[in-house]
């Protein structure tokens, strides 16, 4: 059994959701602070992927980056990077797939923080990053793992959008779910079965970690 793909798609998702660490969580901090017409539109952007069809994305995504006109042709031509067809497109298009897994649950759970948290940090003389870094991060703890894992298992099962804009490149774009699609097409049912048990069983245990670990935060000291 080829493990390539396994690899890739741990790969692709350790990297997407450290990206994502370092851009959801601003983009959910901002968004949780006050309302505004520009920051809906914002947010709605963000939440498109959940209710927009993978492959609608993957196919917008691969107009938007083809070497033959728009924003790839500028790439391409200016500093010589192409996202179609590569790996740094599945990067890409997993960190705009899988953003809102990362914002939406830590978005929340700072709006559920009472405010007296930042303004007592204020009153302190700490500024606002210092505040969001050492008193709410803190204190949202189960949210922020929440967010990781729903991240990382997500880009796991990722299929339309990478299909679309990376194809099916052995060792470069060919990651599990393609896999899995590939050998149900070539009639191979024991491999498809075998890369869909590796992907059901890494989801699995980040699944029950998650639980465990919320269930183990949400005990009293009492108990």
């Amino acid at each position: 059994m080829d493990l390539s793909p396994i690899w890739l798609t741990l790969k692709l998702a350790g990297i997407t959701t450290l990206l994502l660490l370092l851009i959801g969580l601003p983009f959910a901090w901002w968004l949780s602070r006050g309302r505004s017409f520009f920051k809906i539109m914002v947010e709605a952007i963000i939440t498109m992927p959940l209710v927009l069809p993978p492959s609608v994305l993957g196919f917008y995504l691969l107009l938007a980056f083809s070497t033959q006109h728009g924003i790839g042709k500028w790439l391409q031509h200016t500093f010589n990077v192409q996202f179609v067809f590569s790996f740094q497109g599945l990067v890409l298009a997993s960190v705009i797939y899988s953003m809102p897994f990362m914002v939406g649950p830590v978005k929340s759970a700072l709006q559920q923080l009472p405010a007296a948290l930042s303004e007592a940090s204020y009153t302190l003389g700490k500024t606002e990053w210092q505040t969001f870094k050492s008193v709410l991060l803190p204190n949202i703890k189960p949210s922020l793992l929440t967010a990781i894992v729903l991240t990382f298992a997500h880009t796991l099962g990722e299929f339309g959008v990478v299909l679309m804009i990376g194809g099916n490149i052995p060792g470069i774009t060919r990651v599990a779910s393609i896999a899995v699609y590939d050998s149900v097409e070539k009639m191979d049912y024991v491999a498809a079965n075998n890369y869909s048990l590796i992907l059901f069983s890494i989801t699995f245990v980040l699944v029950i970690a998650v639980f465990v670990f919320n269930k183990y935060q949400a005990k009293s000291p009492l108990e």
